[in-house]
C-alpha cells in the first residue's frame, strides 16, 4: 500500500532530472502519474522507469508553453485516470544574460515556460477540479484534499545575477501559489511552492559555456563554472549540491496526508542555504 494510492498526478517536465525523479517517487507511492516532456523518448523512458516498478503512468508530449497544451495535459488524466488529485508545475529551464544583454524573446521565453504555463495548467484544471468537488459533495461523499505543488528557486526567494528572467519568473511563482492557496481553498485543495537551491541536473553538470539543450530549435547554453561550483558548496551547511532523489522528496511532503492543512507555503530545499 502507498501512502498515494488512488490518487492521480501531473507532472510537467518529468522526462529528466527533477521531474523524473518527481514522478517516479509519486507513482512508486501508488499515484497514476502523467508524464510530461517536450520530447517523445524522454518521457518514454520515465514510461518504462514507473512501468517496469510497477507503476502506473501515461505520458502527454508537448510544450508547456503551446497554446492548448495545458488543456490537453489535464483531459489526459481524466479520460486515462477518471480524475486529478496532485499537480505539480515542474518543467523549465534557464537562458542566462546579463540585462544589458537580455533580449526581449530571452525574457519572455523564460516567464513562458515558469510562469505563464504553470497559470495556464491550473486555469484548465479548474473547471476539472470544481466539478469533481460539486460530485462528491451531491453524492454526500467527503471532499479529498487535492494538491498543487509549483516550482520555484531561491533565485525566486532572493534573486541571482545574470538571471533577472529566472529570478523575476521564479518570484512570480511565489505569488501565484500564495493567490491560489487563498482562491482554492474552498475546494479543499493546498498549493504550496518548492523553492530549490544548488540541485546538480545536466542543466548544472556541464561546464559553462560547452553544453547546449535545444528548446523547440533554439539552442540554449547551459552549465556553471565548476569553480563556482565549489563556491556555492562551501556556502551550503550540508557542504555538497543536492540530487534530483532528494529534490523529488521535498515535493512529496507536500503531497503527503499529513500535509493537509498546510498551503500557501514555501518550503525550501537547499541543503540549509536560504537567501
Amino acid at each position: 500500500m502507498g501512502t498515494l494510492d488512488g490518487k492521480v498526478a501531473l507532472v510537467s517536465g518529468s522526462g529528466r532530472g527533477i521531474g523524473r525523479e518527481i514522478a517516479l517517487k509519486l507513482a512508486f507511492e501508488g499515484a497514476r502519474v502523467v508524464v510530461n516532456d517536450l520530447d517523445a523518448e524522454p518521457a518514454k523512458e520515465t514510461l518504462s522507469a514507473i512501468d517496469s516498478g510497477g507503476g502506473q503512468a501515461v505520458s502527454c508530449v508537448g510544450s508547456v508553453t503551446e497554446e492548448g497544451f495545458a488543456e490537453r495535459f489535464v483531459q489526459t488524466a481524466v479520460d486515462e485516470f477518471g480524475g486529478l488529485d496532485i499537480i505539480v508545475n515542474n518543467a523549465g529551464y534557464t537562458w542566462d544574460s546579463v540585462v544589458q544583454k537580455m533580449t526581449d524573446e530571452q525574457w519572455d521565453a523564460i516567464l513562458d515556460v515558469h510562469l505563464k504555463a504553470p497559470f495556464r495548467i491550473l486555469r484548465a484544471a479548474q473547471p476539472v477540479i470544481s466539478g469533481l468537488v460539486k460530485q462528491a459533495k451531491a453524492n454526500g461523499e467527503p471532499v479529498p484534499c487535492r494538491k498543487v505543488v509549483n516550482i520555484s528557486s531561491l533565485a525566486g526567494t532572493g534573486g541571482n545575477a545574470g538571471q533577472a528572467n529566472y529570478s523575476a519568473a521564479k518570484a512570480g511563482v511565489l505569488g501565484l501559489t500564495k493567490a491560489m492557496a487563498k482562491e482554492w481553498g474552498r475546494y479543499n485543495v493546498t498549493v504550496n511552492a518548492v523553492a530549490f537551491g544548488m540541485i546538480k541536473t545536466r542543466l548544472t553538470d556541464a561546464p559553462a559555456g560547452g553544453s547546449t539543450i535545444d528548446i523547440e530549435g533554439k539552442e540554449i547554453k547551459v552549465g556553471v563554472n565548476p569553480h563556482l561550483i565549489t563556491a556555492m558548496e562551501q556556502m551550503i551547511p550540508l557542504g555538497r549540491g543536492g540530487t534530483p532523489r532528494e529534490a523529488a522528496g521535498a515535493v512529496y511532503l507536500f503531497t503527503l496526508p499529513e500535509a493537509d492543512y498546510v498551503s500557501g507555503q514555501t518550503l525550501v530545499c537547499g541543503g540549509g542555504f536560504n537567501l
